[in-house]
């Protein structure tokens, strides 16, 4: 029990202070908060057509950086994954971490960001109605990105089943808190970030995935979240690389100059 609790603690503050950093490195004001002020709120058929936009801005020094962090993190736990995993998943907490993979569903954050987006039309408040499109638009390039690199790397899950990096469940839950965060502050934002580390860290307990795949799913759901919610800059082209020797991941980064 007690190695239990120890890699309990990192698993949980790691994720969450890889999303505060984020916050951190965002200068520009929040998309969201403009959209809301100024009554823009997208149409249905544009839900789909910004998130194709959304893309455009996806590369930017910022998330370059969070992608990074993202990387070194997942880097960093892949030699000690098996052992996490391990100790990790004991039948003690399963009934404490049982909720996360309800609350992390994809199903679960389509059908809310739907219904706000919904409630926020029909009772013509553009500020909920903002918020709900800003949520559908991070989680469909949350799980546009995630389906991505989980398809080039491949790696086998915990329990022997495939594509386990990155955590798509953690991905999603990061994407969301990030929207939360740029909308209503830290007071939200703390919170759901917190939901967000009880997710992964429900994805390790549950051998759906290891350490890093929930570390680098932070990174992603983050930039997901701030590209739909935040201005860009500076630009780079950005594509997920496999290595050629073994499981793992990373992400390529090309320099292609300011917007």
């Amino acid at each position: 029990m007690k190695n239990v609790r120890w890699y309990a603690v990192p698993l949980t503050v790691a994720a969450t202070s890889l999303c505060l950093s984020s916050q951190v490195l965002a200068q520009s004001e929040s998309k969201a908060r403009r959209a809301c002020e100024s009554q823009a709120v997208p149409s249905f058929t544009q839900l789909f057509t910004g998130t194709l936009k959304d893309f455009q801005g996806l590369p930017t020094a910022t998330n370059m950086q969070l992608l990074s962090l993202g990387t070194v993190a997942a880097a960093g736990a892949f030699p000690v994954d098996q052992k996490v995993s391990g100790s990790f998943s004991t039948v003690r907490l399963t009934e404490t971490f049982e909720a996360g993979r309800t609350i992390g569903a994809t199903p679960v954050h389509l059908l809310a960001s739907f219904t706000a987006y919904g409630l926020g039309r029909s009772l013509k408040n553009p500020c909920l109605a903002s918020l709900g499109a800003d949520l559908v638009q991070a989680q469909l390039m949350a799980e546009i990105l995630s389906q991505g690199v989980k398809f080039t790397v491949n790696r086998t899950r915990p329990d022997g089943t495939a594509r386990s990096f990155p955590s798509g469940h953690t991905t999603m839950s990061f994407a969301t808190a990030t929207v939360l965060q740029s909308h209503f502050g830290w007071k939200v934002g703390l919170p759901a970030y917190a939901v967000a580390s009880y997710v992964a860290a429900s994805r390790v307990q549950a051998k759906r995935h290891y350490l890093s795949d929930v570390l680098f799913g932070a990174a992603l759901g983050t930039v997901a979240g701030r590209t739909v919610t935040f201005g860009t800059k500076q630009r780079f082209a950005v594509s997920p690389v496999a290595p050629m020797d073994g499981p793992g991941a990373g992400v390529g980064l090309t320099w292609v100059g300011k917007k």
